[in-house]
């Protein structure tokens, strides 16, 4: 049984640091356009909050990943093991291809894959995946309502000021997203936790689904490592090809951004971050006007969104029986 248990914790490490390399990407993206600093102090700003987040935010999201989604005995080892490797390999092909997809979406796609092919359906809880629809799929559109409104508010505050206001923005926007990274560690890493604890449980080391330290630790350590890491390219796509993010975008999209998965992370919604960040920059935008944003970026994002679930689903039932026989 060690070797599973090893390979569990391999593949969660994996996960972890592409989480953190996706997280730390949406947090930056809009700091690095606005120059409101240097990309490597928005990294590192970035690193700190995340696992800050992470440790200090509570473990409602790890709790509902743990306990609400699969009936206890639902899944083997192998399972969530698969489950977990099936996010990790979507979001390889989604680096490959400068997609910015979900990796939340892609882990809760392959733990369901991986139960559903172990388990059949009757293993997946109704009230738990109701749970993942509203936070996952909600999520995004409030991203971009709050996102619009935010800065339809910030013009009307500042209609009388000055050029030199841009440097206030700015300077605000550090703040907002330091405590966007701290909102993104609270939610993101908790569900890399609550997925470790499944498998954990499975495979006996574990008695009950309540997250122990060391797992929060593990999640936290993973996410600053993939932080640190980065994805200049990501970060490109979601800093520049939307449309010219001026200081303003960038502070409201990321005070909507904030306070949208922190919201969630009290009630222990899951949502992806990258989902609600790159929703509040659209909404940013189109608060100047609809034509300024470059739809067809747009509408190849969205279909990596669409893609995820169902394509980690089946990564996650056919590495399942796989990694068992092995």
């Amino acid at each position: 049984m060690l070797l599973p248990l090893l390979i569990l914790m391999a593949v969660g490490l994996c996960y972890g640091v592409l989480q953190g390399k996706f997280g730390s990407a949406v947090v930056v993206a809009a700091m690095v356009s606005s120059r409101s600093l240097l990309p490597r102090q928005a990294v590192i700003l970035a690193a700190v909050g995340m696992g800050l987040g992470a440790y200090v935010l509570g473990s409602a999201v790890a709790a509902t990943i743990a306990a609400e989604v699969i009936v206890p005995g639902g899944i083997s080892l192998y399972g969530v093991t698969a489950g977990i490797a099936a996010a990790v390999v979507w979001n390889m092909i989604g680096l490959y291809f400068e997609l910015p997809v979900s990796i939340s979406q892609a882990l809760v796609g392959g733990l369901i894959g991986a139960a559903w092919v172990e388990s059949g359906p009757q293993s997946l809880l109704g009230p738990g995946l109701v749970k993942l629809v509203l936070g996952l799929f909600v999520s995004p559109a409030i991203g971009v309502i709050a996102g619009y409104l935010t800065v339809k508010v910030a013009y009307a505050l500042t209609a009388a000021a000055t050029p030199h206001m841009n440097r206030w923005l700015q300077r605000a926007q550090i703040a907002i997203s330091f405590v966007m990274a701290m909102a993104i560690g609270s939610n993101d890493s908790q569900k890399l936790m609550g997925a470790l604890v499944i498998g954990l449980v499975a495979g006996g080391v574990f008695t009950t689904t309540d997250v122990p330290l060391t797992i929060v630790l593990f999640g936290v350590s993973t996410t600053m490592i993939g932080s640190l890491i980065n994805g200049w390219s990501l970060i490109r796509k979601l800093g520049t090809k939307f449309y010219k993010i001026r200081p303003i975008h960038g502070f409201g999209a990321q005070a909507a951004s904030s306070a949208t998965i922190l919201s969630a992370s009290a009630f222990g919604l899951p949502v992806s971050a990258s989902q609600v960040v790159t929703s509040a920059i659209l909404g940013a935008g189109s608060a100047d006007r609809l034509q300024m944003i470059r739809w067809g970026v747009v509408s190849g994002i969205l279909w990596g969104w669409l893609l995820t679930i169902p394509t980690a689903a089946v990564f996650g039932a056919v590495l399942a029986p796989l990694l068992k026989g092995f």
